[in-house]
Parts: structure tokens; C-alpha cells; sequence
């Protein structure tokens, strides 16, 4: 695939009009819109726009190749599109599309969000971080398959993490609570009892961010491993801390995972 390719097109089919710059979005439905109008989107390759069943056409230049189930990451994921059957697309992230706007496409990770506490497991508490999690997690490409809440209990935590990664082969696992000081906050040891590696710079980065917003974040013992070709990921429980933390180790997270199943030689800035 080509580095640094760029959307050649933007194409009205129904009223035969062309644009220079689009915004993309669902509506209150879950509709796929273009300003604001119901419509059908697809993909074309640059010369190959001679009509079609849809009602919009984004022309793709030669050298992008995507498969179904891809995400199409527009200018560096401020836009997120997911490939649907015969070619046509659906909206990831709204945001705007222009003629000549940078487009990767990328392969889909798989990721389970597991939510580490007692008083959800038990009912008592609404889970407010597991949810921001899978919402974070789009857009970077990422399709969520297990959500799941569990007790601050080692054992319990440590047979879902390995069930995850050995028997259902997640890229991508992150956790949400039990990081803290408190004699119940075992989410750390959990992750170091059953991983391979330890990569030390995502709980680095992840403190030395919460500290822009509190002198407390330090306190936080939050840390990444790895099992086999899965990335382990343990945040706080807030979804205030998780928000944080996610932007700490967003620009960087999506490599990672690209890195450690070797598929890094063909992504990045296609």
C-alpha cells in the first residue's frame, strides 16, 4: 500500500454534484448522514465513478487497498469510517471529509474492556468507565468483543484476563479499577502474575499525564504487560481516570498492538 494517500474525491450520485468538502455523521437513528441528508456511502477508486446504488461516493486513489471490517482512519483519525459489505461504509467518528484529505486504512483490533470492582460486580454501582472505554477504543480501529465486570478478587481477574488472550485470542485488553493503594486494589498483580513482558512507559506516561490534573496521580499504580500477541492495559476505575489516561497513551496505543502481532511494515500512514 502506498504511504500518505489522499482522498482523490467526493461525489454527489443522486444529484451528480461534486464536493470539495463533506461532514459525516448518524443521526439521532443511527443513520449514516452527509451534511445533515440521509444517505447510502461507498467507495470508489479514482476512474471508476460511472454511477452506483448508493447516494455518495468517496473516491479513493489506486494504491489504498482496504478489506470488509477495516477502519478507514481520515487526517490521523479525526474522521473514523468502518468498511462494510460491497464496499459501502458506515460512520465510526463523525467529522469532516475533504478532497485531498490523508486516508489509512487500517485492520481491526480486537479488544475486551474488563471492569475490575466489588460493588459493580455486585450490582450496587453503575459502570461508567467500562462504557467510555469501548467508546474510546473506536478510534483507534478497535472492534470491542468481551465486556465484563468482575470483583477486586486476584484469582477471578487473572482467569479472565487469560481467557481472553489464550482462548479468544483478544490484540487488546484493557482494565478499569483496582489500581489504587487500598489492601483490595490487586489489578496490578493480576496483569504480573500471568503476562510475558512488562512495558514500563505506558504506566509512565499515564502518571506523569494524570499529574497535569492532580498532585495525586502518582498514587496510581497503573501498568501494561503483554501475554502472547495481547497488550494488557490496567487503568483506574473513574471514568474521569480513564479518560485521562486514554489520552495519555492514544497516540502511541494502536503501534503498540501493530508492533507486538507484527503488523507494523504494513500500516501507518497508507
Amino acid at each position: 500500500m502506498k504511504r500518505e494517500s489522499k482522498i482523490s474525491g467526493l461525489h454527489n450520485l443522486r444529484l451528480g454534484e461534486w464536493h470539495k468538502l463533506v461532514y459525516v455523521h448518524n443521526n439521532s437513528h443511527g443513520v449514516t448522514c452527509v451534511n445533515g441528508s440521509e444517505c447510502v456511502i461507498s467507495l470508489k477508486k479514482a476512474g471508476g465513478v460511472s454511477g452506483g446504488e448508493t447516494d455518495f461516493s468517496i473516491i479513493l486513489p489506486p494504491g489504498l487497498e482496504y478489506q470488509t471490517g477495516h477502519f478507514l482512519s481520515i487526517n490521523s483519525g479525526e474522521t473514523m469510517l468502518n468498511v462494510c459489505e460491497n464496499s459501502r461504509v458506515s460512520v465510526v467518528c463523525p467529522g469532516f471529509i475533504g478532497v485531498s484529505s490523508t486516508i489509512e486504512a487500517m485492520r481491526p483490533i480486537s479488544a475486551g474492556i474488563l471492569t475490575v470492582s466489588d460493588k459493580g460486580a455486585r450490582g450496587e454501582r453503575d459502570d461508567t468507565a467500562g462504557p467510555a472505554l469501548m467508546d474510546l477504543v473506536l478510534a483507534i480501529g478497535c472492534v470491542v468483543e468481551k465486556c465484563h465486570i468482575v470483583p477486586d478478587d486476584i484469582e477471578i481477574i487473572s482467569e479472565k484476563l487469560k481467557e481472553w488472550s489464550d482462548n479468544h485470542c483478544l490484540h487488546l485488553i484493557i482494565t478499569a479499577g483496582g489500581t489504587g493503594l487500598s489492601p483490595r486494589d490487586v489489578t496490578p498483580e493480576a496483569l504480573i502474575g500471568i503476562s510475558d513482558r512488562t512495558a514500563f512507559g505506558f504506566g509512565e506516561i499515564m502518571r506523569a499525564h494524570a499529574m497535569r490534573y492532580t498532585s495525586r496521580g502518582f498514587l496510581s499504580r497503573s501498568l501494561a504487560v503483554t501475554r502472547g500477541k495481547t497488550l494488557i492495559i490496567a487503568f483506574p476505575g473513574s471514568e474521569r481516570g480513564v479518560r485521562q489516561c486514554f489520552e495519555a497513551i492514544a497516540p502511541a496505543l494502536r503501534h503498540g498492538v501493530e508492533i507486538l502481532n507484527g503488523w507494523d511494515s504494513e500500516c501507518g500512514g497508507h
